[in-house]
């Protein structure tokens, strides 16, 4: 773990924490030639893949109903409970986020202009599987492209040795998926971007994974559109004096136990809680349940000492990091200032684990820097806007001398006859 103040950070350092996609072009020549095959041969390589990479032998690429709402059955009622409360939630938020289907403005006489909103016909969603179940991740991409209107969701992931957990099938039925697929990887992006004799093609895929998957994801996008790039999972926070350093510690752990490429940050303005987070978490590893991969993960951790407020902003705003935690004195000050930021997580009674599970707000989010230029996952990223324009001979008339100038100014001279037609 590193542990240093911010203005003694090397470049070397500073660059190691900035710059946290490194590795996808080391896995795009592999990628590329799974997706390739997977365009050529389909299902056959869809199992294929799923045998070298999972060792699982797949008859029934399609998990069938009765499979799907036996599952319901097979998990602990207090947690379908849980799934249904978590899931209302997440509705409640996401449809918060709707805007008007159709709407119409007059901006002068005789010219109306509006936009319509259309939901994309097919979404498939990617829940990872492997390491750990995630239901709450179907929860987190089935049910915003439900609420957007999406009439075909499709899930795909990965399998064990007895079929797909349970515990994940059945959220993906609580979300409201249409068709689910026990392949994941790399071969379930392809099968989703070019489709498969069982997989159908897709407008657009959501979901995190793991880099293979990212980098599968961000190769298809000739094929079909994806949410952004998602891969290990990340938590900054800024926090001061006054944080308790118990919480900092124990949410790094929480982020750390997801993956081991998983990266945790605090920068505080104070020494004495860096120290204690420090201590805490030394003696917090011995007893975490998932030990060898927490260990692995807070290698790539940090403690840094900033001089002041401000400079532990800045900080967070180069890192534009995936999870945001603040926990200070002034937090809506801070909130205020950020402008880079997946998710933000205000108070220290406002865990990571809220938004991951259950408080209805988005776990799909951007990391390694792309909170720069992409939000988390939203009802907007299953919907397409098409604008709309009514203009009379009035309106046409206002706007003649305008559209004829530049049209000729450009050179395209038809522009300009199609209006001057219309107005003899």
């Amino acid at each position: 773990m590193l542990f240093k103040t911010l203005n003694d950070l090397s470049k070397q350092e500073l660059a190691q924490l900035l710059d946290r996609m490194g590795e996808i072009q080391d896995v795009v020549p592999v990628v590329s030639n799974i997706l390739e095959d997977v365009k050529k041969k389909g299902d056959v390589a869809v199992k294929q893949y799923t045998r070298q990479f999972d060792n699982i032998e797949i008859d029934a690429i399609e998990v069938d109903q009765k499979t799907i709402k036996d599952s319901l059955h097979l998990v602990d009622a207090k947690i379908i409970e849980h799934l249904e409360k978590a899931a209302s939630n997440i509705k409640i938020f996401h449809k918060a986020q709707l805007g008007e289907a159709q709407w119409f403005m007059e901006t002068a006489p005789g010219i109306t202009l509006g936009q319509k909103t259309t939901p994309l016909a097919t979404v498939g969603a990617y829940v990872p599987g492997g390491r750990a179940a995630y239901p709450s991740t179907a929860l987190m991409t089935v049910i915003p492209a439900k609420v957007a209107g999406v009439k075909n969701v499709i899930v795909c992931t990965p399998p064990g040795p007895d079929g797909i957990n349970p515990l994940t099938l059945a959220a993906a039925h609580i979300a409201g998926a249409d068709h689910i697929y026990q392949v994941g990887g790399v071969q379930a992006i392809g099968a989703m971007a070019y489709g498969t004799e069982t997989i159908p093609a897709v407008d657009k895929i959501v979901g995190p994974g793991n880099v293979y998957v990212t980098a599968a994801k961000m190769l298809v996008r000739d094929k079909c559109e994806i949410d952004f790039p998602a891969g290990p999972s990340e938590v900054l926070i800024i926090a001061d004096e006054t944080a308790d350093p118990e919480f900092i510690a124990i949410d790094m752990i929480a982020q750390a136990e997801h993956d081991p490429n998983a990266v945790s940050v605090l920068v505080t303005t104070s020494d004495d809680l860096a120290k204690r987070v420090r201590d805490i978490l030394s003696e917090m590893i011995k007893t975490a349940i998932r030990k060898d991969i927490v260990n692995q993960s807070l290698e790539n951790a940090a403690i840094l000492v900033a001089d002041s407020l401000q400079d532990c902003i800045d900080f967070s705003n180069r890192f534009a990091p995936e999870h945001l935690e603040i926990m200070t004195n002034d937090d809506s000050r801070v909130l205020d200032d950020i402008i880079n930021a997946g998710s933000i997580f205000v108070g220290k009674y406002t865990p990571v684990s809220a938004g991951d599970y259950a408080s209805g707000t988005n776990h799909v989010l951007p990391t390694a820097g792309y909170g720069r230029i992409y939000s988390g996952l939203n009802v907007d990223h299953f919907v397409k806007k098409s604008t709309i324009q009514k203009i009379s001979k009035q309106g046409l008339e206002g706007l003649a001398n305008t559209i004829i100038s530049l049209a000729e100014a450009e050179g395209l001279n038809a522009h300009a006859e199609a209006v001057k037609k219309r107005l003899i």
